[in-house]
């Protein structure tokens, strides 16, 4: 731990003037609110059959919906992940770089961690199933912890369509945004109908939309001046209030079990005047925050979260299930109603105790993450295995490594899907479907080797030398 703390204050004293720290601190914050937000929201209780249940809050608490309109924090991590993925783009073409080298850079970041989840998810079902645990129940166990990784899914596939929505964002500019907005607004007009498949393309059109947004600010076409920003935040508030309070978007920009239409799933007009609101006051921040971070215990803590933020994502499910577990098996276990005064009063142990068992799962998986990090600074990366001569070849070819890349991004993403659609309660040997296991696994493995292989014709210097500069998102 002592090791880790250094390694932290002297990435953050190494970190250069140029740096934009506000995004960084962004990314941070917009993951964590998310963290709490999950944590504060759900209410656990027995079924008249003495079983362990947990589900949202949200219906039992109306007047707690429009808080969604400050908590909802998404929106600014693909904002945030909009802009730092243009600045590492254009950076690794500065260097020469391809983007298809650049996509395997980036899932060197993003694997790893993931990885290590679904391994030990996979695991403990398999250990459960020993035990003669109900394999229905361990389903639905596996299910929750994996609930963060939908997001994986969708984040996955924007990153992969970077290049050429950065390629239209440079040739056409805020008219790309604009497209995407009309094919949402396209898909929520589908969904009011009742053709909800249709509408399943603002998954997609969505959150690029709002991914392009971070592409923008980054390139200056949104500057970070009060002309700009104000103009944003009035946008975004007064669409999200004439669509959510006449309707007929619900006010909930979290999904409420029970609803007609989500906001959050898929993404609606909704969302993106909330997205809009919020690109429009971190502009507004922008300046202020940048002079707040040049102190070095701030800074320091910042790059502290960053650096294990997906663990952190990843993981916090599973820290909430391990506390219940714990205090079910004490017989201790708190289950107030929603929204009584004892509920609102158990929040506070509960959020201590939540963090506390996430900050030892971070302790044991967080140098997993750290460690992908500092690799993709130093790809390619050797692997315990030797390569036959014959595959180390063919891997150094441009033409496989992008038909390897996007089938492995691919892959890992359709696995992922198929999991979070799978029958919460449909048991499965390892607590997910096993073709979608295998289709992971096989996938990681593909990308793995693509980083220990160096493209053909391509010269890689190991750089040493680290600073913040290159990570996360240089």
């Amino acid at each position: 731990m002592g090791t880790a703390l250094r390694e932290v204050r002297r990435l953050a004293e190494r970190t250069p003037p140029s740096r934009e720290r506000f995004i960084d601190l962004l990314r941070a914050v917009s993951i964590v609110a998310v963290v709490l937000g999950h944590w504060l929201a759900t209410v656990v209780g027995y079924d008249e059959h003495g079983e362990l249940i947990g589900r949202s809050a949200l219906p039992d608490l109306p007047w707690a919906q429009p808080l969604t309109w400050v908590v909802q924090v998404m929106p600014v991590f693909f904002i945030v992940g909009g802009y730092a993925n243009a600045v590492s783009l254009a950076a690794a073409r500065r260097r020469g770089g391809t983007a298809t080298e650049w996509l395997i850079k980036r899932s060197g970041r993003l694997i790893p961690p993931t990885t290590a989840l679904v391994l030990v998810l996979g695991g403990g079902a398999l250990a459960a199933g020993l035990f003669d645990a109900d394999p229905a129940r361990v389903r639905m166990v596996v299910w929750l912890a994996s609930i963060p990784l939908w997001f994986l899914v969708v984040y996955l596939i924007v990153v992969a369509l970077t290049p050429p929505m950065y390629a239209l964002h440079r040739r056409y500019g805020l008219t790309v945004p604009a497209v995407l907005v009309g094919l949402v607004a396209v898909g929520d007009a589908a969904r009011f109908l009742g053709h909800d498949l249709w509408g399943d393309g603002n998954f997609l059109f969505g959150w690029l939309a709002i991914h392009q947004m971070g592409f923008a600010w980054r390139d200056g076409l949104l500057p970070a001046r009060p002309r700009v920003a104000v103009p944003l935040v009035a946008a975004g508030i007064g669409g999200l209030l004439l669509l959510t309070l006449p309707g007929p978007y619900p006010v909930s920009l979290i999904n409420v079990p029970g609803e007609r239409l989500h906001n959050m799933s898929p993404p609606s007009l909704a969302l993106l005047a909330v997205a809009t609101a919020q690109l429009g006051v971190a502009l507004l921040l922008r300046n202020r925050a940048e002079r707040w971070l040049r102190r070095t215990r701030r800074w320091t803590a910042v790059v502290a979260v960053n650096s294990v933020i997906m663990t952190i994502l990843l993981w916090h499910i599973s820290a909430a299930i391990l506390l219940t577990a714990a205090l079910h098996a004490a017989g201790v276990l708190p289950t107030p109603e929603a929204g009584s005064a004892a509920w609102l009063a158990w929040r506070a142990p509960l959020l201590i105790m939540c963090t506390a068992v996430l900050a030892l799962l971070v302790a044991i998986f967080g140098p997993i993450e750290v460690r992908g990090a500092q690799r993709s600074r130093r790809l390619p990366i050797p692997i315990p295995i030797p390569v036959p001569a014959g595959l180390a070849r063919t891997a150094s070819r441009p033409v496989f490594r992008l038909w390897l890349t996007m089938a492995g991004l691919a892959g890992v993403a359709c696995a992922l899907l198929v999991n979070s659609l799978w029958p919460s309660a449909a048991p499965t040997v390892s607590g997910m479907p096993t073709f979608a296991l295998i289709t992971y696994l096989a996938s990681a493995a593909a990308l793995r080797l693509l980083r220990s292989i160096p493209p053909d014709g391509l010269a890689h210097r190991v750089n040493q030398r680290s600073t913040y500069s290159t990570g996360p998102y240089r």
